[in-house]
Formats: structure tokens, C-alpha cells, sequence
């Protein structure tokens, strides 16, 4: 019989032990899943970053001009953040073609600022900064982009073209106050 009793005992202590066992288990994971859940003062969002850079719309297009020496043409196009958050943004030529890349004289205003001032072969993605400031969500700006074909460029130059796609990049202004492009 003592044996008995001694088993019995056991069967009961491991018994209260498992259940005491579960008990902490649940505490444990509800002040886990609480701890996570309920955090004072922290708000999480996310956003979106889009551009709309002149409707998608070309700011120059094939023939519309004949470019020679001395000539300047300057035109107008916008860009504004239709996006949810504020961005930096650096625009940019990217598909570059053609003889006239390291002639034309480029440069980008944003008003009296410029924002980029040289050959159109150096205008790329690498070489070009961000604009100063950023747009706000909502916010459009009208920019101005002149092609200036040198005076001294010569006949050399003579049945030359450019073919370039106008890019926009963008990155969030949020937990980026240097504005990095990575």
C-alpha cells in the first residue's frame, strides 16, 4: 500500500506542478503579447513617395526645334509630390544619346535657383545633387530648362543630335534630415 501512496503522491505533485507550470506559461505570454501590443506613445505610419513630373509628358520634343550656334531654348515643365509624405528630389537625363550630349549647354531653375548648370552628358543621375528643400505632399513647382548650343561649336557639330529621357527621384523626408538618395 505504500507504494501505492507514494505513486499516488507523485501522480498528484507532478500533476499540481504541470498545472502551476501552465499557469505561469499563460501569464507569461498575455504580459508578452500586451507589452507588444500596448506602447505608449509610439505611432507607426507609412507613407508614399510619388512624383508627377509634367504629366509624364516629354519637356522637349523631337524636332520641335533646330538647334545651331548661338541658339538658347528655354522651356517650362513642373514637378509635384502627389505623394503622401514630404520628399527631396533631384532630377536628372538618363538614356543619353547622340553627339550633342557633350555640346548642349544645359541648365535647371527652380526660379532663380539653379539646380543644375553644365553639358548635358554630365547631367546624370551620379552627377546631380538634390534640390535644397523638399515639396511638401501636395505641393508643385514650376522649373525652367534651357539648352544653350555654344557659338564656337562650329561644322563639327553639324548633324548631331540628343536623345534623353527627363527623370525625377524622390526619397522621403522623414527620418532623413540630409536628404541621402540610397
Amino acid at each position: 500500500m505504500t507504494g501505492k501512496k507514494t505513486a499516488k503522491k507523485q501522480l498528484a505533485g507532478g500533476i499540481v506542478t504541470v498545472a502551476v507550470l501552465a499557469v505561469c506559461l499563460c501569464i507569461t505570454t498575455l504580459a508578452l503579447v500586451y507589452s507588444m501590443v500596448s506602447v505608449e506613445g509610439n505611432l507607426f505610419q507609412t507613407g508614399r513617395i510619388e512624383i508627377n513630373l509634367n504629366d509624364g509628358k516629354p519637356v522637349i520634343t523631337e524636332d520641335e526645334f533646330l538647334f545651331e550656334p548661338g541658339a538658347t531654348v528655354e522651356k517650362q515643365f513642373f514637378i509635384e509630390n502627389t505623394g503622401t509624405w514630404g520628399a527631396y528630389y533631384k532630377i536628372y537625363m538618363e538614356n543619353l544619346e547622340g553627339g550633342l550630349a557633350d555640346v548642349l549647354e544645359v541648365t535647371l531653375r527652380d526660379g532663380e535657383t539653379v539646380l543644375y548648370s553644365g553639358t548635358a552628358s554630365g547631367f546624370t543621375k551620379e552627377n546631380t545633387a538634390a534640390a535644397q528643400g523638399s515639396l511638401a505632399t501636395g505641393e508643385r513647382r514650376e522649373l525652367t530648362i534651357s539648352f544653350h548650343f555654344p557659338e564656337n561649336a562650329g561644322n563639327r557639330t553639324q548633324d548631331l543630335y540628343l536623345s534623353f529621357d527627363l527623370r525625377a527621384d524622390a526619397v522621403q523626408t522623414k527620418n532623413n534630415p540630409t536628404g541621402l538618395f540610397e
